[in-house]
């Protein structure tokens, strides 16, 4: 029958293939199939378009038209990179990595927690032998040359010629000779007393120049957040590494 005859026909048909390169031409490589064409017609025509589009662009346009970003950007390996305002240049890559991670409260938190820690060693030390204080002047007032060039300090003050040196706790000769004298005496212990008394020192003004920074981290996150309000505002002051920027704002009346 005519359905028989159908099956024996297709099962004797081929799939087409589209034939390969000629010997004689292999040095040429693959031979190019229409599905390749299409691809590489259509890449060449879309550039094409591409260039006729900027050719008409660049004859149609303005030479009197102007953009910011014509001053605000440049190019970097070919490529427009925005420029960096130089404002924004002027913060340590230590503010930058605290104002990213940390909020405005808790560096507030630190810095009063630094505050009480200063107060505290101010308390200790008294500041009477700093190295950074400025040295007090003490001024005797006497009647004659004479007594100028007879004059003894450790008899005027009343104390021991060993004790003349001291800022603080200098007793009179009366207290010594009254009272058991309290407190470390040999010289090799009053060397170490000393020497702890320097890394104190040390630390206090370490923690000062903390809390500063802190401060000044902590006004820059403030002036970014307040920038964030659309209210028109003035820049006074640049902002550097030591102070954050100051603006001035509109005033606005509330209702």
């Amino acid at each position: 029958n005519m359905s028989s005859f159908r099956k024996a026909l297709k099962s004797r048909q081929r799939n087409h293939h589209e034939r390969s390169q000629p010997g004689f031409r292999k040095q040429l490589g693959l031979l190019e199939k229409k599905k390749d064409y299409k691809l590489r017609a259509d890449d060449y025509h879309k550039k094409q378009n591409t260039l006729a589009a900027l050719r008409k662009k660049a004859l149609e346009k303005n030479p009197d038209e102007f953009y910011f970003k014509m001053i605000s950007s440049a190019l970097q390996d070919g490529v427009h990179v925005i420029k960096k305002p130089k404002e924004q240049e002027e913060v340590t890559e230590e503010q930058k990595k605290m104002m990213r991670t940390q909020d405005i409260n808790y560096v507030e938190m630190k810095r009063v927690a630094e505050v009480k820690k200063i107060e505290r060693l101010k308390g200790e030390l008294h500041l009477l032998d700093a190295e950074s204080k400025p040295k007090n002047k003490h001024t005797f007032f006497v009647d004659s040359k004479k007594e100028v060039q007879s004059f003894n300090l450790a008899d005027h003050l009343n104390t021991a010629p060993e004790l003349v040196d001291r800022v603080y706790n200098r007793p009179s000769l009366g207290t010594l000779e009254t009272k058991r004298i309290q407190g470390a005496v040999d010289p090799r212990a009053l060397g170490k007393l000393a020497k702890q008394r320097k890394h104190q020192y040390k630390i206090l003004s370490q923690r000062i120049d903390r809390e500063k920074k802190m401060f000044v981290i902590s006004q820059k996150i403030q002036t970014r957040k307040d920038l964030q309000d659309k209210f028109k505002k003035v820049k006074v002051k640049k902002e550097t590494t030591s102070s954050a920027a100051i603006y001035k704002f509109e005033a606005k009346r509330k209702r």
